[in-house]
């Protein structure tokens, strides 16, 4: 089974000459919307997504406004409001040391250094100048781990293992 990977969703067209408006959910929208790059396209209610070449990028107040080879009309591409573009595995860029794709990292256990487990992460967060990993314990409230350096001690992807040093009250 393919897996796939949101890069924005088309919420409206953009003038009359194909264009629509992305919001991005990419950190790379250079890399992913550069023209002549495959993207696949998920509408709601069909099951096939569609495959689309990335003709035109530029950035329009908080949007990407995209247009799509063959595709030179607002009547092609009104009907993919809501429609999500996305990526295969595939096409995923390898990350510098210490960066990790969300995917990698919700389902990992956390522990401490001492051993001690903690729990699973659920969720990330990305409030401000760091993300936040929210951490479900087997019993009890969900714990808030920054991604910093001072508290995150080692990622193994591979292991889905988490290694943690807490700060001071971070734990209950």
């Amino acid at each position: 089974m393919e897996s796939w990977f949101n890069v924005g969703k088309i919420v409206n067209t953009h003038g009359i000459q194909g264009e629509v408006r992305v919001i991005s959910r990419t950190d790379f929208p250079e890399e992913r919307y550069t023209p002549g790059n495959h993207l696949h396209l998920f509408i709601p209610g069909q099951k096939q997504p569609i495959d689309v070449v990335v003709k035109t990028h530029r950035r329009h107040k908080n949007f990407d406004l995209l247009s799509f080879e063959g595709l030179n009309n607002i009547n092609d591409v009104e009907k993919w409001k809501n429609g999500i573009l996305k990526v295969t595995k595939e096409q995923l860029q390898e990350l510098p040391e210490g960066e990790y794709y969300f995917h990698e990292i919700i389902g990992c256990d956390v522990e401490t250094v001492d051993g001690e487990h903690i729990g699973k992460v659920i969720e990330i967060l990305s409030p401000g100048a760091n993300d936040v990993w929210v951490v479900k314990p087997d019993d009890g409230k969900e714990i808030l781990i920054p991604y910093i350096d001072e508290v995150v001690l080692s990622v193994s992807v591979a292991d889905k293992k988490i290694t943690i040093e807490p700060m001071e009250g971070l734990i209950p």
